[in-house]
Parts: structure tokens; sequence; C-alpha cells
């Protein structure tokens, strides 16, 4: 038997609303694990304990716990009995998988105080153990495998060291937002940084197809699957805005192209988010990064949105946002070549300091209702799914087809517990 400890750290901050938080990290775990049965989710204390099928592979279980928002660190653990010869062997185990390591230490924590060791001891003579059995090096700053033991009322926990998490909040419980994904560098990031706090993302993108190529909107459909890891189910609503900017170059002066563009786009995206949910929009705008993203334009434009713009990227640079989105794994996909809508009939020199009343005026020439309602009228809605739902269905199928089989005599039905 198996289990994921996930550790909160943020989470933990919580008070009287901590429940809250934690089951919403124990549905994100369901979510994210469809295609498995995952056994019973509890909480203990900063701790969540899932009992993980045999047929889940510890790799793919190591894979996805990491992008789950809200667990700080987390560890494939194994129950030990609270015997200190029990705890030995199943260290000795646990090393026994690092056949490379050279060094090691032991990492204790004493939860339940009736165990007759504290926490030094127990790492005492579990180490002393592991070198002896191992011929181990014991170096308690930099090793190369750190055993962790956490002993708690019903077993001692053993795992190989603690995996980094996602850290954050669980996606969804703070809200959901749309986010305006351009198929670029930095909307990607902006999106990841705003799920990290507990949105859950729908994501827009305007493309300028079949005018030029379809190159944006494939770009925009991988970068949205690889962002609904973290949340396991995602839309994506592809807008046609060609039509709607060569309606914009026929009727407005050249410098105030960019600026129209995004006000119309911030329409739409306000239109499709309170259609889905959703109560914020978020951008990967950077101030002073491209024209329309000085302040005065960035003002002029979030005037159009009926809905609060959230930027989190606005004070970091290009070399910041770069870096992050290859951590995050978007990069090569982002810089792949492309035709964005936004460089369809981009004047020489767009305005970098729009005024709100020329802009105003400029756009009296417009049906905006009608325009705004075909753009939304003719979105292209595409659900995405971390886990393939045929899986869903052949793991729910498996488990009802268990569920009716007669029990066997020899093997007792074993009852198992409610989240």
């Amino acid at each position: 038997m198996r289990f994921l400890i996930g550790r909160y750290h943020e989470v933990a901050l919580k008070r009287g609303n901590r429940w809250r938080f934690v089951e919403q990290v124990k549905q994100n775990l369901r979510a994210i694990f469809a295609d498995y049965r995952l056994g019973p989710i509890h909480p203990r204390g900063s701790r969540l304990m899932v009992e993980l099928p045999d047929e889940l592979p510890d790799q793919v279980a190591i894979e996805r716990a990491a992008c789950v928002f809200g667990l700080h660190n987390f560890s494939l653990s194994y129950p030990a009995a609270l015997e200190l010869d029990a705890i030995k062997r199943a260290a000795l185990e646990r090393a026994r998988q690092w056949p490379t390591a050279r060094s090691f230490r032991i990492s204790a924590r004493r939860d339940y105080k009736q165990f007759p060791m504290n926490s030094m001891e127990i790492e005492r003579e579990v180490g002393a153990a592991v070198a002896d059995a191992l011929g181990l090096a014991v170096d308690l700053h930099n090793p190369e495998l750190e055993i962790s033991i956490e002993v708690l009322p019903d077993a001692a926990y053993v795992s190989a060291g603690k995996l980094a998490g996602a850290g954050g909040l669980p996606v969804g419980v703070t809200g959901r937002a749309m986010a305006l994904l351009s198929g670029g560098i930095d909307s990607p990031v902006a999106a990841y940084r705003m799920m990290k706090r507990g949105l859950r993302m729908n994501f827009v993108h305007f493309h300028a197809h079949p005018l030029v190529s379809p190159a944006s909107r494939e770009k925009a459909h991988e970068l949205a699957t690889h962002l609904t890891r973290y949340q396991a189910h995602s839309t994506l609503a592809l807008v046609a805005f060609g039509a709607l900017q060569r309606e914009i170059v026929a009727r407005t002066h050249r410098p105030l192209r960019v600026v129209l563009y995004r006000r119309f786009m911030m329409r739409i995206a306000s239109a499709l988010a309170r259609r889905a949910g959703a109560s914020v929009l978020v951008t990967g705008e950077s101030l002073g990064q491209v024209a329309s993203q000085t302040l005065e334009n960035m003002m002029v434009i979030e005037r159009a949105s009926e809905l609060p713009i959230l930027r989190p990227l606005i004070g970091m640079d290009k070399n910041e946002i770069i870096a992050e989105a290859r951590r995050l794994g978007t990069f090569e996909t982002s810089i792949l070549p492309d035709e964005d809508c936004c460089t369809l009939f981009t004047p020489a020199h767009p305005e970098t300091h729009a005024n709100l009343a020329e802009v105003e005026r400029a756009e009296m020439e417009f049906d905006i209702e009608r325009m705004v309602a075909d753009a939304v009228r003719t979105a292209e809605m595409v659900r995405l799914t971390f886990v393939p739902q045929s899986a869903v269905k052949a793991a729910r199928q498996a488990h009802d087809e268990s569920e009716s089989a007669p029990a066997l005599l020899s093997a007792p039905q074993k009852s198992r517990g409610e989240d």
C-alpha cells in the first residue's frame, strides 16, 4: 500500500475557512487522477493523505501531483508498523530503490507523541541501520538521498524524500477568470501565475484565419492544453477577428487601430467571460513592452472592459518572463512562427498616448453592440481535458465491474472510507 502525502504551506495559514481550501485540493486531486480510482483522502493537520491504487505508476503519480496547486511538497510514502524494527525495514527498502546514492540522511517527525522515541532518536537509530546495511555515508547538509519518516497515530510513513509541489492556492478556490491567450510568450505565464493564486481559468484567443494561416490558433490550442494539466478541464474560445479588423481599418485613422483592436477584444472577452461565469480578465501585459502597453493606452483600453483586468506581469521585464516561460514549459511553443491577428493591418507608427475622448469619437462610427455580438456568436468553443475521457470511462467501468463481482470467501471485501 502506498500513500501520497501532500503538505500545505500557504493553505496551512488559513484559520476558520481552511476546510474550503482543503476540500478544493481534494476535488482537484480527484480530477487530475480521474483515470485512476484514488482511495480515501484524509486531512491530517498540515497534510493530506491519499491512498494510491496499485495500478498507478510512481512516475505518473509524481508528475501529476506536482501539478496540483495548494501542495507545497509531497511524498510517495509507505506505512510501517509503529515499531522501530518495522521502521528500519521500511527505510532500508526505500534506500535500496536508490542504488546510485552514496550519501543519505534520515529526517523524522514524530506527530504521535506516545511513540516511545523522539525524532532525534528515531533518526539516529534508523540512520545507523541504513549505514551499516548499505555502507552509505551520512551527510546532514547535502545528501544524495533523504529518507523521511512521519510518525502518526496509525503508522509510521516512510518515503524517499520530499518532492516540490506547485505551491500557491488550489485552482478554483478564489473564483474563475478569462485569460486572453495570444500565442506569444507572456500570456501563458500570466495565466499560470493567476491559476497559482486559485483562479480557475477559461481561455480566449483572437485570430485572423482565414485571412492568415491557422498557426496562431494551433499555438493557442497547444498552450491551453499545456496549462490544462494544472486544472484538469478548460475551455478555449477561438474568436475570428479578421473581419472585425477590416471594418476598423476602413473607418479609423491608422494610429488608433491597435488601441481599437484591443478595446474590442476586451468587450468580446468580457461577454464570453460573463457567459462562462468568470468575474475577471487576465492579460499578459507588461508596462511599456509594446505600443498598446503604455500607461496611457492601457488606461484607455481597460475602459472598454465590463470586468476588472488582472495583469500579473505588469512589473516584469522580458528576460524575467522568458525565464518563467522556460520553467513552465511554454516557451518553445510560444516562439514558433505564426501570424498574430494584432500584426494584421498594423500601422507603422501606432498611437502610444491615446486620448479617451478621441478614441470614443472614433468608435461612434461603429455598431459596437452588433460587432461584439457577432464575434461572440461565432466563437468556436473547444473543450480540453488533461486526462483523456476514454481513459476516465475505462477506469470507471473497471471499478464498477470490480464492485459488482462476488467477493471470494478467502478474501473478505475491505470497506473503503469516505473522503
